[in-house]
């Protein structure tokens, strides 16, 4: 059985280590991944959203079955592509990756179907207008491009601003400027509580739960500094937060299915991964966005707990056969390696010598590197994700700092994810929250 994974990142090696288990493995890529491509018997470098070149090559090389890591050639019309020339895929065609291309569809979308979870929202084209709906909301708000910007184009009060003035310049600038590749921006109530990630299999009607992740966004330890793609993230070995009572699960579960209900009846059948980004409020979960694909880094801390074949999963997903899937109760933790700077100015080009054996407790994704001669070059972007698996988050923990250890270069990365003392601070604020007392 030939498979293909699309896309380069440490999302695309932690894919691709579960479908070698089962399959003879192909990658399109934009960049030479050396994780990815020790997994292959064969590559191809070149841009991910040249649909067509994605489906020559998959016909060329008589694949199988493709699997769509990132979003941008999900929302270019992959799938669409991949269909077309008779290579079945796992992911949405373009319109139903409207889901995640377009923050203003999925607004919109759970509002018509009336989806619970959804909060006040506005999409808005005249600077006034949203000006007029900002002052309404007292400058608490999340200010959103419509379309995509690597998780970094949005800012929220309290964080990047902290009055209705500072709301309305910078959806302003979102207008002003099309950020995202739009002239319009959409204005949401700011929620207040603790983030979480769950991600879903979905083959159109069945939804099939993974264990719940927390990402961690910030730069910088205690959660400060600016926004990233993700430092790093954990789970834990019931599959579920500590803050996050099963009831809640079960209503974002209930979001999640609701909202492919949705996607079917609107005329747009969602196939292959759904990533719900959740923020868990005294009122339950609250939908913050969706991702039509797995998460970065969270598609680390499930795939290494999956018990069943990915390959056999993915032909479920394509055939409309989902059965519910086994995940092993454990703990993870995965620490991001970025270039010194990442965030505001990241050192490009810095060599990183990696000795870090991988084992049944530690396992390392390669992300954006060039290769050098033993060793890789850093980019401007995320260099290696290191993950610990263990019966207790405590040794997950320590298990992922070791791996760290690993690293010989200059680096950052974040040493307090996945500590008690860091989910103790999630556990006391959201229990502050409920008290009504932030």
């Amino acid at each position: 059985m030939k498979a293909m994974i699309v896309g380069g990142g440490a999302r695309e090696h932690a894919i691709a280590k579960k479908l070698a288990e089962d399959a003879e493995l192909y990658a399109f890529m934009s960049n030479v991944n050396p994780g990815i491509v020790e997994l292959c018997k064969d590559h191809m470098i070149g841009k991910e959203t040249e649909v067509d070149a994605v489906a020559g090559y998959a016909t060329k090389m008589g694949i199988d079955i493709a699997f769509i890591g990132p979003e941008a050639p999900l929302g270019a019309g992959v799938v669409d592509a991949l269909e077309e020339a008779g290579v079945p895929a796992v992911g949405p065609k373009a319109g139903a990756a409207r889901l995640e291309i377009s923050k203003s569809f999925m607004r919109d979308l759970m509002a018509e179907y009336e989806v619970p979870g959804a909060i006040r929202y506005g999409v808005f084209s005249d600077t006034n207008a949203a000006a007029a709906f900002i002052t309404e909301l007292n400058g608490r708000v999340a200010v959103k491009p419509v379309g995509l910007t690597g998780g970094k184009g949005v800012k929220v009060w309290g964080d990047h601003f902290q009055n209705s003035a500072g709301a309305i310049h910078y959806a302003k600038e979102v207008i002003d400027t099309c950020i995202g590749g739009s002239r319009s921006v959409v204005i949401e109530e700011c929620l207040t509580g603790e983030e979480f990630t769950l991600q879903a299999f979905v083959d159109g009607k069945n939804v099939i739960p993974m264990p719940l992740v927390q990402d961690h966004k910030r730069a910088y330890e205690g959660d400060r500094g600016p926004n990233t793609g993700g430092m790093g993230s954990y789970s834990m070995p019931d599959g579920i937060l500590p803050f996050v009572p099963q009831e809640d699960v079960d209503k974002a579960v209930e979001i999640m299915r609701k909202t492919v209900e949705a996607m079917a009846e609107s005329g747009n059948e969602y196939k292959g991964i759904l990533y719900g980004q959740f923020m868990e409020t005294v009122d339950g979960p609250k939908v913050i966005e969706f991702n039509v694909r797995f998460g970065d880094p969270e598609a680390m801390n499930v795939l290494p707990l999956l018990e069943d074949s990915l390959l056999e999963i993915s032909w479920q997903i394509v055939e409309g056969r989902l059965e519910p899937a086994k995940f092993r109760p454990k703990a993870t933790v995965v620490k991001y390696v970025v270039p010194k700077g990442y965030g505001t100015d990241p050192l490009e080009g810095s060599p990183l010598k990696v000795d870090t054996p991988e084992t049944t407790d530690l396992m390392l994704f390669y992300a954006s590197v060039n290769a050098g001669n033993g060793f890789v070059l850093t980019t401007r972007s995320r260099s290696l994700g290191i993950l610990g698996i263990a019966d207790r988050i405590q040794d997950a923990e320590k298990h992922a700092e070791a791996g760290l250890s690993g690293i010989d270069g200059e680096f950052f990365a974040r040493h307090d994810i996945g500590t008690m003392e860091a989910i103790q601070r999630k556990i006391d604020h959201m229990a502050r929250v409920r008290k009504g007392l932030e």
